[in-house]
This record gives C-alpha cells, structure tokens and sequence, in this order.
C-alpha cells in the first residue's frame, strides 16, 4: 500500500467538506485513518483534521491526493510545484494540472504565489522572474511558458459556508424540483437582489430565447427598469426574438397572446434586416425604430449587452461576437466583478457563463429541464439555486415582489 498524510483546515464540518473528502476515498476503493482532528466548538471556530490515505498503487494514490487536494485537501509535506515548457503554441505539457474555479495557489522557491484569475478547465502558467502565475487556456499558451504539471505544491482554498448569517444560498437545498413551492425562495431570492443592488453589486443575467417566446420579456424588462439587472448575456436569437415580438408581436411568427399569428420566419428575417439597416440595437432605440422590449429596456438603462453568436444564426444582429475565442475573452472580462447571476431558460449559454463565473458568485439557474439546472449549479455548490420551473411564472412573481415590497 502507498500513503499520504493530507490536513484540512477551516469550516470542514458545516461546510460538508470533510464528509466529501472521506466519500472521494472510499469511492475510489481507498483507505483512510484519521490521526488527529479538532472540532471548532462554536459557530465561528474553525476546524482541523490530518488524515492518512492509503491506496493500492502510487498512480491511483496520486489521483486521488489530485480530486482531494480541490476540496482544500493539503499534503502535510510541503513541496514546490513541478513545472515543464509548453512544447509549441497552445499546447500544455502532457500531466498538466487542470484547474477548478476555486482560489488556488502555486508553491515556489517555497513561497505561494495565488493564481489569477481563479478559471475552472485551464492550466496554471508560472511566471517565476515576476512571481506570476496565471490560469490560461490553449488560446493563451505559447511555446516556452512554464507550465504546472502533477498535483505537487497545489494548494486550493474552497469556498465555505458563511458563519454570521443564514444564507439562502448555503441553506437550503441547491436544486428546486417541479413539484416542490417556490414561492419563499423567490421572496428570499427578492430580498437577495435588494442587498445586492443597494451594495452595488453586479447582478447579470443569462437570457435565452423562451423568455420572449413564453411570453416573460415584459417582466425581465421590468427589473431592468426597476435597476436590477446591470449585464445582459444572451445569444443572437434572444435580441432576435425580442426585437421581431417588439415590431411585430411574434417571435419566430409565433405571438403568446394569439393561438395563431401572420408572417412565420418572415417576420423573424425581416426584424433583423431592420435592426442591421438601423446600424444596431443602440441606432434602433434612439432612432425610435425600437420601442419597446428587453433590448430596448437595456439601451434605455444603460445595461451591458453582451450578445454572442451560433453556426445557426439568422443576421446576425450588429454587435453580436461571433468569433468564439474572441466571445470567451469578452464573456471572462464582463463577468470579471460580477456578484450575482441568474441563468434563465438556456442551456448552453448557461452552462458557457457557469464554467466562468469565480466561486464567490451567487447564481440562480431556473429551466424546465432537471438536468439543464443540475449541470448549470454542480460549480458552485454552497453559492447557487436551481428551480425547475417555467421561467414565464418565476420572472412574473419575482418582479411583482420587486414592485410590491417597499426597499
């Protein structure tokens, strides 16, 4: 048997650390003693246990010390980290170590370096002259970089549960079912965007194409009227949709208010050659040819639009980024100092916006689909909400409670 002597410091135990750590062990066919643990005796004391691990070969005790070591875990022998060159532009060094989004920090020359930004699905290059050490994709690698390769002189700081307040976000259960009332968790969710808003927090949101076609785009344009909404992202057939329900009430020539409407995908070509005519969303709205709707609600308070394309896209609209490396470099910067997001009915785009987001923020995923919303909050497990529900119902009465409840 080989082992290892790993240490967890810090909430572990109402943070469910601990519990996730001894789970990883044994699910792997491991084994594990605990040589020393101290429990904190009051809410805000933290917590301390070393634990020896032991596996059949050195490669499975390797791989586990790995899945360990980004729920906090830290190998009680202190070492630098390995490094090896990048051998061509955009490619890592075979072994490198694959980052999760939590903070994290690089041993060398023994001294810890944090690494930034904290990026899930990225190597960690390390600037040693400079005492940098970045997160980076493929896109941002060239030959020569220095790259961490192995688990050695890894240290990851997972996000913890908060000790002076109950918190919707760490309190109740992460993912909403159907069936279950959602009334409390949208009123609580209200309350949330209301200390958000009067903290200056950053609250996005990631907006697919049924909020439009169920009919729910006039209550997200009412939080951004009422300032709640400070970035937009969504996808070309979002702004496309809601600029053809502004001009001509359908949304790909369907209407939620008629059980038929005139014009089909006539309408949806004929919405984006005027917005393309117009110069934009911006020359539409002050061109007074864009007089309602989301886009619209946005131009009109300021709200970043971030609008990013598909290899299915009608137009597109201008200012849509199409290239997809250059939309992942405007999707990090924008979601930079963002606080809060809600990813509403969309899929892919939520699930491109949760691989980005730090471990800080707080995130509200609602669709109809259980396992868009499982996928969507796996990231940010002691930060997020998941509602399985309609989002026409879940904008209408969040936005009601907005109006209704006094600030």
């Amino acid at each position: 048997m080989f082992s290892e002597t790993i240490e967890l410091r810090g909430h572990i135990i109402d943070s469910l650390i601990l519990p996730k750590v001894l789970d990883q062990i044994l699910t792997r066919g491991a084994n594990f003693k605990i040589g020393e643990i101290e429990i904190g005796k009051k809410r805000a004391d933290q917590s301390f246990a070393r634990i020896e691990v032991s596996a059949e070969t050195s490669e499975a005790l390797d791989e586990l010390i790995l899945r360990l070591r980004q729920h906090g875990a830290e190998v009680a022998k202190r070492e630098d980290a390995q490094l090896a060159q990048s051998p061509a532009d955009g490619v890592f060094p075979r072994d490198f170590y694959v980052t999760t989004n939590q903070q994290t920090f690089v041993r060398c020359d023994g001294k810890e370096i944090e690494v930034q930004p904290a990026m899930m699905d990225s190597a960690i290059a390390v600037d040693r002259k400079k005492r940098t050490a970045r997160a980076v994709k493929f896109f941002d690698v060239s030959k020569g970089d220095e790259i961490v390769v192995g688990h050695q002189g890894i240290r990851v700081v997972p996000v913890q549960r908060s000790t002076s307040r109950t918190d919707l976000f760490q309190f109740i259960n992460t993912i909403i079912d159907a069936d279950e009332p959602k009334s409390a968790i949208i009123r609580e969710l209200g309350q949330e965007l209301r200390r958000a808003h009067a903290a200056k927090g950053k609250i996005a949101i990631v907006a697919g194409p049924a909020i439009v076609r169920t009919g729910a785009g006039q209550h997200l344009v009412r939080l951004i009227e009422s300032r709640y909404v400070d970035r937009l992202f969504a996808g070309n057939s979002f702004a496309a949709y809601d600029v053809e329900r502004a001009l001509f009430g359908t949304s790909l020539g369907m209407s939620p208010d008629l059980a038929f409407a005139r014009g089909g995908h006539e309408n949806h070509l004929r919405a984006i050659n005027t917005i393309r005519e117009a110069g934009g969303i911006s020359a539409a709205v002050h061109q007074k040819i864009l007089t309602r709707g989301v886009m619209h609600a946005c131009v009109r308070r300021n709200v970043d639009i971030v609008l990013t394309g598909a290899i299915r896209d009608e137009g597109p609209i201008p200012g849509v980024t199409t290239d997809v490396i250059e939309a992942q470099k405007v999707m990090r910067k924008k979601l930079a100092d963002v606080t809060h997001v809600m990813l509403l009915a969309t899929v892919q785009h939520s699930l491109a916006v949760a691989s980005m987001l730090a471990p800080t923020v707080k995130t509200v995923c609602v669709d109809i689909d259980p396992s868009a919303v499982e996928r969507a909050v796996e990231h940010q497990p002691l930060q997020s909400i998941g509602l399985v529900t309609d989002v026409e119902p879940f904008l209408r009465e969040l936005a009601d409670y907005l109006r209704e409840v006094p600030s």
